[in-house]
């Protein structure tokens, strides 16, 4: 079953962390999702650029909106992200609990699927 195992980083983590230690606990990153891809568990990972950078967008009654990042009523922002091939929940919520942004964020671990499905 796939699952996804979003990043959620508290906003301003990364400024307050540093370079040094943001290039550190990038290579941590790195080496898990290397481990993850050896045992044939990883079919997609990446870090997202801080939400500054971001927009969100919108139609409503045919009108678009753009809001650009960054988006103050969120205390957290998706910093990255696993897509992973699990054979059960458990063996996805196992993974979070070994990644090591977990030490430092908010693994959040969600099956993928039609979105009519299980509501």
């Amino acid at each position: 079953m796939p699952y996804m195992l979003l990043i959620m980083e508290p906003r301003g983590q990364r400024a307050a962390r540093g370079e040094e230690a943001g290039r550190a606990v990038y290579e941590r990153m790195l080496r898990f999702a290397e481990d993850l891809q050896g045992r044939g568990l990883l079919k997609l990972t990446s870090s997202l650029h801080s939400d500054h950078e971001g927009v969100r967008v919108e139609v409503r009654n045919g009108r678009p909106s753009l809001l650009d990042g960054p988006f103050a009523e969120s205390k957290e922002m998706v910093g990255g992200f696993f897509y992973l091939t699990c054979q059960t929940r458990e063996e996805a919520v196992t993974i979070a609990l070994a990644c090591p942004a977990a030490e430092w964020a908010t693994v959040e671990v969600r099956e993928t699927g039609p979105c009519y499905e299980g509501a």
